[in-house]
């Protein structure tokens, strides 16, 4: 296996089925804060049912689709980020995140979203790259900010997540808009 450094003390790595007990105790400590705005804590209410999401995400990726990633915190699972969907055909992707409290407020998003970017746009030749978040969802907005991210526009009551319609504030960044924001940073 391998992982990527983010940090001194955290690592990026391919989250997969064999990582369903670590997935499933991080979903368990973060349970309340994840599920404010991310569906994983509601589709992993058992460990059979977090292996099974995972084993969903292992197959989709399989098929050059969906991609699933964690984030280590000092050895311990605290969030990850995510191709929700991922064509490379037509040259699109959307990105995402999630973190348990232990790990916000340290940039991982940020760094770890930066080294899927880079993937997508030089290794794999995408051309857009989505960002969406629930309107309420202010540290995700703000880490959209942070990766050189559009606003394209609002999507309003489109999305039901624990009985409330929400609306979803969609960002992009365009391949060429990465490059310079990456350059200048």
């Amino acid at each position: 296996m391998f992982s990527i450094p983010l940090t001194d003390d955290a690592h990026l790595f391919p989250l997969e089925v064999w990582h369903a007990e670590e997935f499933f105790a991080h979903i368990e400590r973060g349970r309340e804060y994840i599920g404010r705005f991310v569906p994983f804590p509601d589709r992993s209410k058992d460990l059979e049912s977090a292996r099974a999401l995972l084993a969903t995400n292992a197959h989709q990726a399989a098929d050059d689709g969906r991609r699933l990633y964690g984030i280590r915190l000092d050895g311990t699972l605290v969030g990850g980020v995510l191709f929700p969907s991922f064509d490379a055909a037509g040259g699109n992707a959307e990105i995402g995140c999630w973190l348990e409290p232990a790990g916000v407020g340290r940039g991982l998003v940020t760094t770890a979203c930066g080294v899927l970017l880079d993937w997508a746009f030089d290794v794999r030749g995408i051309h857009r790259v989505e960002w969406h978040a629930a309107s309420g969802n202010t540290r995700s907005i703000a880490a959209a900010r942070r990766l050189g991210m559009t606003r394209d526009g609002v999507l309003r009551q489109n999305h039901l997540h624990r009985g409330v319609l929400q609306d979803t504030e969609v960002w992009a960044v365009l391949a060429d808009e990465w490059r310079a924001h990456r350059a200048a940073s």
